[in-house]
């Protein structure tokens, strides 16, 4: 019946079912997402390690090595240095984190009564009428419930990352799965390429390289400017005498992937430990200095340096992703953002620019 029917019909018809199928796998994917993201987070990781030690590979496989041995060799070395990290400061940051989750309702106690004590000076400087009854009632009579959130806020982080990225699903299945999905790249990158439709092949191959490009260089800058801000962190809260200044000042760093949200973290956190370890002015601004350090040397050098502008979208974008991936998925979500985010930027400037290019844009109005 559909060979009678003219070539254009024809052609349509195709398009509706192309478009159809294109859908219903989208469909498909995120009821997985919802169904498995539980237990998808060490094949996400293993995903993420053989995309990004697949060029590594790929060049020892180029000098002779059979692939698989390539595979087993940058895994291992990856792996040996993960061991001497947990090794060397695992036991340190582990205690840290326990210690400073508990004291946290503390530290948030002792804020309030510094705020009380400030807008008790300054309704005596100014007068009673000067200063809004407001603010000495949240910081009188809120104290148990901030604290209390605060606990359970940095108990749960710290508790759900630990659940999260636990011994099993990290040293067992993630190396294994990994592996082969390290040694097969070639053969599921070739695969997923035959089920592209042949007149889109073309295309379709066109932006997915852009995709890797976007997406590797911003990993890679990424990566980079996380440890540096990591390190300089964590070295300069050490250096000023903070208490727990190793685990803020990494953590600080390494949530420096979400925009401005690691350094605002890390200096809040900082404050109110430099508060109830030293009471007066001197740790805060030693505190205030190194996140101000950090956080010009992160806009003036590293980034402009190792990230520039790698994903073409605004940090509000990659903020909203990254929450939204969360809040969808967990933290399988909160990896997958990016790479969604690079790809939906990537086809949003490819149609733009057809569109800018479309009669739809271009044509006149009829009259």
């Amino acid at each position: 019946m559909s060979e009678n029917l003219p070539f254009e019909a024809r052609m349509r018809r195709t398009q509706w079912r192309r478009l159809a199928l294109g859908v219903a796998t989208l469909g498909v994917l995120w009821l997985c997402l919802r169904l498995f993201a539980s237990i998808l987070l060490p094949f996400v990781v293993a995903a993420g390690l053989a995309y990004f030690l697949d060029p590594a590979v790929t060049k020892l496989e180029r000098l002779g090595a059979r692939r698989a041995v390539g595979a087993l060799v940058m895994l291992f070395g990856l792996f040996i240095a993960l061991a001497l990290f947990i090794l060397q400061l695992y036991p340190v940051i582990a205690d840290q984190a326990v210690a400073l989750a508990q004291n946290m309702p503390g530290y948030v106690s002792t804020a309030q009564k510094d705020f009380g004590a400030l807008v008790h000076s300054l309704e005596h400087r100014f007068g009673p009428g000067e200063v809004s009854t407001k603010l000495q009632t949240i910081a009188e009579n809120q104290a148990g419930t901030i604290a209390s959130f605060a606990g359970r806020a940095v108990t749960n982080i710290i508790g759900s990352s630990f659940a999260v990225v636990n011994v099993l699903s990290l040293l067992i299945v993630t190396p294994i799965v990994g592996f082969y999905f390290l040694r097969d790249w070639p053969h599921i990158i070739a695969a997923l390429d035959n089920f592209v439709p042949r007149p889109y092949a073309a295309l379709v191959r066109a932006q997915a390289v852009e995709v890797n490009r976007v997406l590797a260089a911003w990993i890679r800058g990424q990566a980079i400017c996380c440890l540096v801000l990591a390190l300089v962190y964590a070295l300069g809260l050490s250096i000023a005498g903070l208490q727990f200044g190793l685990i803020v000042g990494l953590a600080a760093g390494l949530l420096s992937f979400i925009p401005y949200v690691g350094t605002l973290l890390g200096g809040i956190t900082a404050v109110l430990i430099s508060l109830n370890q030293n009471p007066g002015w001197h740790g805060i601004i030693a505190v205030l200095i190194v996140f101000a350090c950090g956080q010009a040397l992160n806009d003036y050098f590293i980034q402009p340096r190792f990230l520039g502008d790698r994903l073409g979208l605004p940090a509000v974008w990659i903020i909203f992703a990254l929450f939204a991936g969360g809040a969808a998925f967990g933290f399988v979500g909160i990896m997958l953002a990016v790479p969604v985010m690079a790809t939906l930027g990537v086809l949003t400037r490819f149609w733009l620019r057809r569109y800018l290019r479309s009669p739809l844009y271009l044509d006149p109005a009829p009259e």
